[in-house]
């Protein structure tokens, strides 16, 4: 959440109406995730590591409720569907799966993800409370339309700014949790056998997507910087022409690999335990919904 915010040495870029702005300009330099949490305590209170919970909650919400309902519907067709045509294509559903029931998740939901993350980017004022996710979006749409080198058609593709950032990252992340996964659950779930019960049941879903959640975030970490820059740009001409590609060509000419993969460590230290308890719950709510039909019969 944090250290993928980290600025380069120089927060402006020579471009072709000249020098534009890629950091807002309150932003500073950060050493590390311990770094991070110093300083917004110091300068903005600890209130402010919590900054855009209520639209991280908004987004959770109807994405895990669009997402893992789909994958589930996707991998069961996809399955049969290997099976009776190409049985050599079954290992690769849940790459599949996961990468068209993320995609789809993510176009449903961006528009929150977008005030999400400008809210945990931007400092707020001291003197003021924060905006919320309305606000925060109603705001965007008004700069865009103050913008004269911006249409108004053009205002509301505004809030999907970065979405293609947003699917780079995501689609992978998701081809490579659902493809570590699956394979693991169901050695797990093989130890226990027949006796499995709830309890085991979450065991074995928790570990297996800790370890999925925690090598995709690894992997997908540049991936994850160029959707945040992308996302916190305050140039609507220039968020509209950005691509993922020149995002990442510009942060390795700022910083090298080490740029590409600033805030690996906080990201791969959420990914895990937030994958795992997603994924577990939602397995125990189905194994009990299934246990409770299966009984009543």
């Amino acid at each position: 959440m944090f250290a993928d915010l980290r600025c380069s040495p120089s927060c402006t870029r020579a471009g072709v109406h000249g020098t534009v702005l890629i950091c807002p300009p309150d932003c500073f330099q950060y050493k590390g995730t311990l770094d991070v949490f110093y300083k917004i305590i110091r300068q903005e209170g600890f209130a402010r590591l919590w900054r855009g919970t209520n639209a991280g909650l908004a987004l959770a919400v109807p994405t895990v409720g669009i997402y893992l309902p789909c994958y589930d519907l996707f991998r069961n067709w996809l399955e049969d569907l290997t099976a009776q045509n190409i049985p050599g294509a079954t290992p690769y559903v849940p790459v599949v799966a996961g990468s068209l029931a993320r995609s789809l998740a993510c176009a449903t939901c961006y528009p929150i993800e977008l005030a999400r993350t400008r809210m945990q980017a931007f400092k707020a004022n001291q003197t003021g409370k924060p905006p919320g996710v309305w606000k925060t979006l109603l705001e965007v749409l008004s700069h865009v339309r103050s913008t004269n080198n911006v249409q108004n058609t053009r205002g509301y593709r505004f809030l999907w700014t970065g979405m293609g950032a947003q699917l780079a990252r995501d689609v992978p992340y998701s081809a490579i949790c659902w493809s570590t996964l699956e394979p693991i659950r169901r050695r797990l779930q093989g130890l226990v056998g027949e006796e499995s019960n709830g309890l085991s049941a979450f065991g074995a879903n928790f570990s297996a997507s800790f370890v999925a959640g925690s090598l995709a975030a690894a992997a997908t970490c540049p991936l994850d910087v160029a959707k945040t820059r992308r996302q916190i740009e305050k140039d609507p001409v220039r968020a509209l022409r950005m691509t993922t590609r020149q995002t990442l060509m510009e942060v390795w000419r700022d910083g090298g690999i080490r740029a590409l993969f600033t805030g690996v460590g906080p990201r791969v230290g959420r990914a895990g335990p937030s994958v795992g308890i997603v994924v577990s719950f939602y397995e125990v709510v189905k194994y009990a919904l299934h246990h409770r039909y299966a009984t009543s019969e």
